[in-house]
């Protein structure tokens, strides 16, 4: 009687496949996550790319602190979340970092969007921020006063 082997593989023989890694996300409203947008695009134009100890400084300049105040693991965090969202990559045989493609546009375009359209469009907007009435700081004062006499008048029919 001869033994009849058969392969059956569980998983792909080609291919090691490595565990997923996950990474907090680059939550819009975060100051910090702003301070990260302004140091990727300042550090696109550099040849050689950036070291931890460059994004630590930029990010002390940048949100108003002493670099020796942010630790290490946390220049650390920031540099491991912005590579799994592929915002930077390591170069090889160094411990350099390069701004990706996906990464400038990322940082440009949300640095735009706060700078151009949020910012200002808050200030109009908020009561004490405008210097002018503008047509949308008019529009928000109209819907304000508009629930505001819906409540008072929800309350008189209780």
């Amino acid at each position: 009687m001869t033994a009849c082997w058969r392969k059956t593989p569980s998983r792909p023989s080609t291919a090691r496949s490595q565990p997923v890694q996950r990474a907090s996300g680059l939550h819009f409203a975060d100051p910090r996550v702003h301070s990260l947008w302004h140091a990727l695009i300042l550090f696109r134009l550099l040849p050689d790319g950036f070291r931890s100890a460059d994004l630590r400084k930029h990010l002390a300049g940048l949100s108003g602190r002493l670099p020796e105040a942010i630790g290490q693991g946390a220049i650390t965090y920031q540099l491991r979340r912005l590579r799994l969202h592929g915002m930077i990559e390591r170069l090889p045989n160094s411990f350099r970092y390069r701004v990706t493609e996906q990464g400038l546009r990322a940082a440009l375009f949300f640095t735009r969007l706060y700078n151009r359209l949020l910012r200002p469009g808050l200030a109009a907007v908020l009561p004490g921020h405008a210097a002018t009435h503008t047509p949308l700081r008019r529009a928000f004062n109209e819907v304000h006063a508009q629930l505001t006499a819906w409540i008072n008048q929800a309350q008189f029919a209780t």
